[in-house]
């Protein structure tokens, strides 16, 4: 009877009400650890899914490797971006739910320096050897998927006795982004998307296509979640068609 009673407009009003506290009760908090190579694009993508979803994200970026350290010492999370090698031994550690790996997307590899510098000729394997050799210091995370990649085509081009003294590996991409903007080094190597955010830096080429390398991009839901029906949403926000101009405007795209 009360509510008959009521006019019009303040029966819409408390659905209104109504239903925007019903809402929040069933909004979630959905954290995610996520890698550096893909950290632009979920800086950009998490707001527009919270304004979307109401859900709230929170996410910690940092070295894929540090970050699975973390969840193998128990560290909660909803959702991991990790790269592949890292997923799939948590997956089966039973750590990530192996039917939710989703490939995100990836993003290759380049020489850069400083603004202005004059670009090296690295347009095939013998220029990139060459190019090598005759460079000043050059800087890589070493424990980055791009250093990893990056020492290993050394050994394979036979060059690890010539750059001993003029490779410089560091704790993080961003060292190697600072490190060449102030002009410590000649040269860094990282994923193209990690390149791309740096002040004072610029893209000189990717490396040549027989001995390219990319940073693949992969999620994966934790098998502890909670919030199993949010965490989805996000997973096929960051997989939706939308998502994906978002991904190359930061230097990545979809194999």
């Amino acid at each position: 009877m009360a509510l008959k009673r009521m006019r019009p407009a303040a029966v819409g009003c408390l659905i209104l009400i109504v239903l925007t506290q019903s809402s929040v009760a069933r909004a979630d908090e959905i954290k995610v650890l996520c890698s550096n190579g893909i950290k632009t694009v979920m800086e950009e993508l998490a707001p527009q899914f919270e304004q979307a979803t109401r859900h709230k994200v929170v996410v910690t970026y940092g070295l894929a490797a540090a970050l699975s350290r973390q969840i193998e010492s128990g560290e909660a999370f909803d959702i991991a971006v990790l790269t592949p090698p890292l997923v799939d031994e948590l997956i089966k550690r039973g750590k990530i739910a192996g039917d939710t790996r989703t490939v995100l997307a990836r993003s290759g590899i380049a020489l850069f320096g400083r603004v202005g510098a004059q670009k090296p000729d690295i347009r095939t394997t013998d220029a990139l050897k060459r190019t090598l050799l005759e460079s000043k210091p050059i800087a890589y995370a070493k424990e980055g998927a791009s250093g990893v990649f990056f020492t290993e085509l050394v050994q394979r081009l036979g060059l690890t006795d010539g750059l001993k003294s003029m490779v410089r590996p560091t704790a993080s991409g961003e060292e190697v982004g600072a490190s060449v903007a102030r002009g410590d080094v000649q040269f860094g190597v990282l994923p193209v998307s990690e390149i791309l955010p740096v002040q004072g830096v610029e893209v000189l080429g990717t490396f040549p296509a027989p001995v390219q390398g990319y940073i693949v991009m992969v999620a994966g839901v934790s098998s502890a979640t909670t919030h199993g029906a949010a965490v989805n949403e996000l997973m096929a926000f960051l997989k939706a068609p939308a998502a994906l101009s978002v991904m190359k405007t930061k230097g990545m795209e979809r194999n």
